[in-house]
């Protein structure tokens, strides 16, 4: 179960939606355009009934047969200037509005986005993905429907129910007061319902964004599901969640439901109630036929303009409580924040000096298991140190530290003599290359993925990157050779053949420091031959740090560090460690007796 970035607070209100402000200023003109459009139509609507009462007094009932004819023609070409007015007011209306929404929604979802791809992992460590992207999607569409339809049918009903108001206050006071307190009856029971229907909406959402994350992380894993035949407990476990939001939903909307039966029931006994008070008048003289119409009209649409505004108030409490949720991501601010005054990292040649003194750290899930502790590690320009240790022993963590994903709680860590924290992140990341265990591939061209490493790279350079890291024959055998879709995660490629373009990627950045992350875990023996030559050119003239996993890797390193428990226990070369017979030792001789006289040795990454 996935929790929000902010505490949520018990229940939403259309207040919510003014954190949408930013997002509607910048198109100020067009608003301004969407309301004056939105009068002028509401307007032309409250004409009609003043014209229909000029038809029936004048045209109908006071003109002679002779002139009744050219009194009707006057008048029902009057009337359909009327209609056409309105039609056109309303286009204009409903187009500007609906730009409003679909823009609104579009500048919505980018700055959602692009706030949360700049927080740390942590925050990852609390929100799931599938919640992030509920939210993106099913929340945003939420608000878009309000901006670009709702709050515009909203508006342009007040305007009409205050119109209608105002010309019943003026030709029949007695029947504006009965209609005044029928519309007393209409709102009340509206505002009592609001709050339950505030609070299922908010629930609602949140069973949704629950079905949405389940649906990410399974379907993110499906070779795994399908592996343990899990097919079916998946299903059932999307089923409980969807029934959950269709539970909630019912709810919700059986509340709406009763609401929309009373409004109309109540709108309908005060059109009839209007209706009958002004036929007694018009029986005893007091109001001619068409004011009697015009009454009845203008009753009609002050109370169905009451009707619509109860419904779209709760369309506006739907999208408060998705407008807050949204706003909750926006306002999720990252522990890792940039300097206010970044220093520049000096210009380096032979790679990068990394300094790690005194370094202490909990990851925020973990609080009560040191990841790090009292950690000091200092790597010469140009070195290759090799991390090695069990699993759990922090050999990442000094990784998440150096790309600063995380700040240690306490010391320092160092890239060329400037604190990570003083240094602009952009400068600090793009001074280290990182090849992951875990080779990420994204849903695009070979080409495209290995660029990734420098966008403004040639595709000369690209394919010299491939080169160097064997991935050169096994994409120009792709059917569209570096122009191949590689799919979703990789999906077109073997495990080695995603490790080579991720060293590829790495090898183009040409960064002057290098993080390998066990990055020949995936290669069989000849690929891994092939790369690991690829990846000692690329660790040529730059500092190299390698989480070990394969003995080969860890006799060519200039020293390696032994880690236990978040602390550097030994280190040494290869000879000098067997010889301590220490724990480096002990992990070396369990890896041959696994494998005999094989060359290489696992030693396990956190």
């Amino acid at each position: 179960m996935s929790t929000a970035p902010t505490e949520r607070p018990k229940a939403a209100t259309p207040r919510s939606l003014s954190g949408l402000a930013p997002f509607l200023r910048p198109y100020r003109g067009r608003i301004v355009l969407a309301l004056t459009f939105m009068v002028l139509a509401a307007m032309a609507t409250l004409v009609l009934p003043v014209a229909l009462k000029t038809l029936i007094d004048e045209g109908l009932v006071a003109a002679e047969p002779g002139a009744r004819l050219m009194a009707l023609r006057e008048h029902f070409g009057a009337l359909f200037g009327v209609g056409a007015a309105l039609g056109l007011f309303s286009a204009a209306r409903f187009y500007m509005v609906t730009w409003l929404g679909e823009r609104v929604t579009a500048d919505l979802r980018n700055a959602v986005y692009a706030h949360v791809v700049q927080q740390s992992p942590e925050f990852f460590e609390t929100t799931a993905t599938g919640e992030v992207l509920s939210r993106l999607t099913t929340d945003t569409t939420l608000v878009q429907t309000v901006v670009g339809s709702s709050l515009s049918m909203g508006l342009r009903n007040a305007v009409m129910g205050i119109g209608a108001l105002g010309m019943l206050v003026a030709t029949n006071p007695y029947v504006m007061g009965q209609v005044l307190g029928i519309l007393v009856l209409v709102v009340l029971p509206a505002l009592l319902f609001g709050r339950r229907v505030r609070k299922l909406s908010r629930a609602s959402q949140d069973r949704v964004a629950d079905s949405s994350a389940i649906a990410a992380e399974v379907l993110n894993a499906v070779p795994v599901v399908q592996s343990y035949t899990q097919e079916k407990r998946e299903a059932s476990r999307f089923t409980l969640s969807t029934e959950a939001a269709f539970d909630t939903a019912k709810k919700r909307t059986l509340v709406r439901s009763i609401l929309v039966a009373f409004i109309i029931t109540a709108t309908f006994g005060a059109l009839l109630w209007g209706l009958y008070q002004g036929t007694q008048a018009v029986i005893r003289g007091d109001i001619t036929a068409g004011h009697l119409g015009q009454t009845v009209l203008y009753v009609i649409v002050l109370v169905s303009s009451v009707a619509v505004l109860s419904e779209v108030y709760g369309d506006l409490l739907r999208a408060a409580g998705a407008s807050e949720r949204l706003m909750e991501l926006l306002v999720a601010h990252s522990p890792v924040a940039e300097p206010a005054k970044p220093r520049a990292l000096p210009p380096t040649k032979r790679g990068s000096r990394v300094t790690l003194q005194g370094l202490r750290f909990h990851y925020p899930s973990r609080p009560n298991q040191a990841a790090l502790m009292d950690f000091n590690l200092d790597v010469q320009p140009g070195e290759t140190v090799a991390l090695v240790g069990p699993s759990g022993a922090g050999k990442t963590t000094v990784f998440q530290l150096l790309l600063r994903f995380y700040d240690a709680e306490a010391g320092q860590v160092q890239v060329d003599g400037v604190d990570v924290r003083e240094a602009a992140l952009s400068d600090l990341r793009q001074r280290i290359g990182i090849v992951p265990q875990d080779s990420v591939i994204f849903s695009a061209s070979a080409m495209d993925n290995i660029r990734y490493g420098r966008p403004e790279a040639s595709d000369d350079e690209v394919i010299a990157a491939a080169k160097a890291a064997f991935a050169h024959e096994f994409i120009s055998a792709l059917p569209g050779g570096y122009q191949s879709f590689l799919g979703e995660r990789g999906v077109r490629l073997s495990g080695g053949q995603r490790q080579r373009i991720s060293i590829a990627r790495a090898i183009l950045k040409n960064p002057p420091l290098l993080l390998l992350d066990e990055a020949t875990s995936a290669l069989d023996a000849e690929s891994e031959r092939m790369v690991q030559a690829a990846l000692e050119a690329a660790m040529a003239h730059r500092t190299t740090l390698v989480i070990a996993h394969r003995l080969a890797t860890v006799q060519k390193a200039d020293r390696i560090v032994v880690m236990e428990a978040g602390r550097i226990v030994d280190q040494g070369t290869h000879a000098e460690l067997i010889e301590r017979d220490g724990l480096y030792a002990r992990l070396a001789a369990m890896q041959f007796g696994l494998e005999g006289s094989a060359p290489a040795v696992s030693l396990v990454a956190s």
